[in-house]
């Protein structure tokens, strides 16, 4: 296969969520970066080939054009490629239980934690939005997650999905990790602080500025 470039921004959550699942995956990634912040790079006609909805991240193939994939834009649509690529099935859910509820878990991440990218963002460029409203909805997420993760320590599990880490794990950890960008403390969340700490320890973890190495 040729090799496979994402399009990327150093900044951007949904593009970390896709670096860090390739790295998780040992799925080899060359990274491009795209100027988002200032350059409005998304916007360009020749981005917009690549990304016809301008959206970050964005995954093609390179080198030879009869092997190259379509784009594939989207945090969840390249975690589930990834998961394809991967020499590692592990990261492929294997029973029907356990693929919904990884697909539960990818959505909330898309869904239910968007006011805190949004509220994230705004924090470090700028922005309209209202903040008090996306605080509140982040809390609001924030505390399912915990509730989720108390109810599975006590049965004796340790991620939102399975028996190992799965793509929830993976959609999930970096809205959380990344939350004190915005302001938002984790002091009221300590099982999600927990697993944020066993997901640091997971091998071929990367981070990216805003995660710090403590917990």
């Amino acid at each position: 296969m040729s090799d496979l470039i994402l399009l990327d921004d150093e900044l951007d959550e949904d593009c970390y969520r896709a670096r860090l699942a390739a790295s998780l995956m040992g799925v080899p990634v060359l990274l491009r970066a795209v100027d988002v912040i200032p350059g409005n790079e998304q916007d360009t006609l020749s981005f917009r080939a690549l990304s016809p909805s301008g959206h970050l991240p964005a995954l093609t193939g390179a080198t030879d054009p009869a092997d190259a994939l379509p784009a594939i834009c989207g945090a969840e649509a390249i975690l589930l490629t990834f998961a394809a690529l991967s020499a590692d099935k592990a990261w492929q859910p294997s029973t029907p239980m356990e693929t919904g509820a990884v697909a539960h878990w990818m959505t909330f991440a898309s869904r239910d934690l968007r006011p805190a990218m949004r509220l994230r963002r705004k924090a470090m460029f700028g922005g309209d939005g209202d903040d008090c409203a996306w605080l509140s909805a982040t809390h609001d997420a924030f505390r399912i997650m915990e509730d989720h993760m108390v109810l599975r320590r006590i049965s004796g599990h340790g991620w939102f999905a399975g028996e190992a880490p799965t793509l929830a794990d993976i959609a999930l950890f970096p809205s959380f990790a990344l939350c004190r960008d915005a302001g938002t403390e984790q002091d009221a969340y300590p099982t999600l602080r927990r697993w944020m700490r066993r997901v640091k320890t997971l091998p071929g973890f990367i981070a990216m500025p805003g995660i710090p190495d403590y917990g």
